[in-house]
């Protein structure tokens, strides 16, 4: 008997095998006697006389705590793990001329994790999560979601001041490009323009100026930049021909 042969038993009993939700598993009676490579026959007997006239493998159930009347039920409602490993125990190596060859192999391929693990690990059985594992699951998958919220708040707000950088950069330039191109000439602020011509300008004099230089600018339809000075606020910016001609009639 190899192992192959063992894993095809196992293929063709294993409707017969089952795993309940706790991990507990049993298997019907012909199952049971497969694996041990016996007559099931064999097996039903022992469970049925257990009350009456014990054999030594129905002693050697009850020395583990399993009482009579259980052995009976198992003929319908399955041979439990626990009973099955002493029940091939038996064949293995305590049932003197029905000892076989076959139980002590199934013996040993299940002895170093148990009959019960070694029945879950055929039917692939999988524990089910507990209640408070799957709580602390839950609650790992939670703080997950919000740290990967706010890193990318985080990334959206980077996102968005570099946006904001780059179109004031971008207005800077057209400004320049504007100053550049504009047939009107570059744009300075009234104070600005004076010290550009080496004049000497009043704070009341720059005011009066400035609302002249904005009608003329709204009169010919040209947009009034504005930009902050630190003496006066935010001054208006006027293109070089409109500050030519209000200073020009500011000195007639």
């Amino acid at each position: 008997m190899s192992q192959i042969e063992i894993t095809q038993i196992i293929e063709q009993i294993k409707q017969e095998i089952s795993v309940d939700a706790s991990g507990n598993a049993k298997a019907s009676i012909r199952a049971t006697a497969r694996l041990a490579g016996v007559d099931e026959k064999a097996i039903r007997h022992t469970l049925e006389n257990a009350e009456q006239k014990p054999s030594k493998l129905a002693v050697m159930l009850m020395e583990q705590g399993f009482q009579p009347a259980e052995l009976k039920e198992w003929k319908t409602n399955g041979i439990p793990d626990k009973a099955i490993a002493i029940i091939l125990e038996y064949y293995a190596f305590h049932a003197n001329r029905y000892c076989n060859p076959q139980a002590r192999l199934v013996c040993r391929s299940f002895n170093t994790i148990g009959i019960r693990a070694w029945i879950q690990e055929k039917l692939g059985w999988i524990k089910p999560a507990a209640t408070n594992e799957t709580a602390m699951t839950q609650i790992q998958l939670l703080a997950a979601i919000a740290q990967q919220m706010a890193e990318q708040e985080q990334r959206l707000i980077q996102q968005q001041q570099q946006q904001a950088e780059i179109l004031r950069r971008l207005k800077d330039v057209e400004i320049e490009q504007d100053r550049f191109n504009t047939p009107c000439g570059h744009k300075y602020s009234i104070v600005g323009f004076a010290n550009l011509q080496g004049l000497e300008i009043s704070a009341k004099e720059a005011s009066a100026k400035g609302k002249k230089a904005s009608a003329l600018c709204r009169k010919q339809g040209i947009e009034i930049e504005r930009i902050h000075d630190p003496r006066f606020g935010r001054v208006g910016l006027y293109p070089e021909s409109v500050l030519i001609e209000v200073f020009s009639s500011g000195q007639n």
